[in-house]
């Protein structure tokens, strides 16, 4: 009993202490008013952005109302009549649903097979050269087509695949081949917009992992050389899990974006022959909006893409933490 009164005493006493929440609002802006002068030209450069994510990203969320109405341009969103679930239901029940639906998971799954690690076996691959010329050389020559227009890149690959002068056809047509023009067959554009992707970005994000190796400790390398252990060992139980939390920080964010296959460079490549294997959620969002003027249709598809990646993202951090003990919160 005794001890029983003493826990009571305790707890009464904690929540005596604890202080009201009004009280804590006050401290934590009093701390915020602290830090804004302290770093208010830090504050100042963070204006912009803020800015830009509320105008352009939080503000236009307003709109996605017209996803359960049928818009009318001249009604506006407001006196547009209230359809509920009906979109939803025509989109599900589409003839398009499951080829849209199977190509995006498709394409997405190539992306992260072949797209995701390629930055990483890129950084690897920089981090092993030693002549410090060639190694600038292949970083820039790898930089380079990440800040090309993709209007640009889509180009130049239809160009290398043109059936007439591509050199593509041109190598196939060496060697006794058949020239084909690969954009217009669809067994042919998953691959395409696959490779065309891993030499758009792969250069670029390997960046981020070279930033990781560099936070790793060298007398780690150093003790795995003196223990008898050579470059591959060094790299399976040093490099790799020294950036381990990079790595699954960007696969976390890579599930996030997995229904947004880069449609830019599809709407770039893809034509009704390909539409089989090409056409994905954002391509059909694109058509169904801005040329067949279906805003409401399109609003719909495309909150229903927003809803699924949100799963994906939680589902994915949840399972990582638990897993990895890495996650992004």
């Amino acid at each position: 009993m005794a001890n029983m009164t003493a826990v009571k005493n305790k707890r009464l006493k904690t929540k005596e202490k604890k202080p009201a929440a009004g009280k804590d609002a006050k401290i934590y802006f009093r701390r915020l008013g602290v830090d804004i002068m302290r770093d208010k030209l830090l504050y100042i450069m963070l204006i912009p952005f803020v800015a830009y994510f509320v105008i352009f990203v939080y503000k236009p969320m307003a709109g996605l109302q017209i996803a359960f109405k049928e818009y009318n341009v001249f009604k506006g969103i407001s006196e547009s009549p209230w359809v509920g679930l009906n979109n939803f239901v025509e989109f599900f029940s589409g003839p398009y649903f499951w080829r849209i639906l199977r190509n995006t998971v498709v394409i997405s799954l190539y992306d992260l097979a072949f797209c995701f690690p390629a930055p990483i076996i890129l950084a690897l691959l920089f981090n092993e050269v030693r002549q410090k010329t060639f190694k600038k050389f292949a970083q820039t020559a790898t930089y380079i087509p990440y800040f090309i227009s993709s209007v640009v890149i889509a180009g130049l690959v239809t160009s290398f695949l043109s059936p007439s002068t591509g050199i593509v056809n041109n190598i196939i047509a060496l060697f006794g081949g058949e020239r084909k023009y690969f954009l217009t067959q669809p067994e042919y554009f998953r691959g395409i917009f696959t490779i065309m992707n891993i030499w758009k970005t792969a250069g670029f994000n390997s960046i981020i992992y070279l930033s990781a190796l560099t936070a790793i400790d060298e007398g780690l390398y150093e003790a795995a050389v003196i223990d008898g252990a050579g470059r591959w060992k060094q790299t399976t139980h040093i490099t790799l899990p020294g950036i381990m939390p990079t790595m699954v920080m960007m696969f976390i964010m890579k599930i996030g974006n997995m229904l947004n296959v880069g449609y830019e460079q599809i709407i770039l490549l893809y034509q009704p022959t390909t539409y089989e294997t090409a056409d994905v959620i954002n391509t059909y969002v694109y058509r169904t909006g801005l040329i067949d003027a279906d805003y409401s249709l399109a609003a719909a598809v495309g909150l229903f893409n927003g809803l699924v990646g949100m799963i994906l993202v939680c589902t994915t951090n949840y399972l990582s933490k638990r897993i990895t003990e890495y996650s992004l919160w």
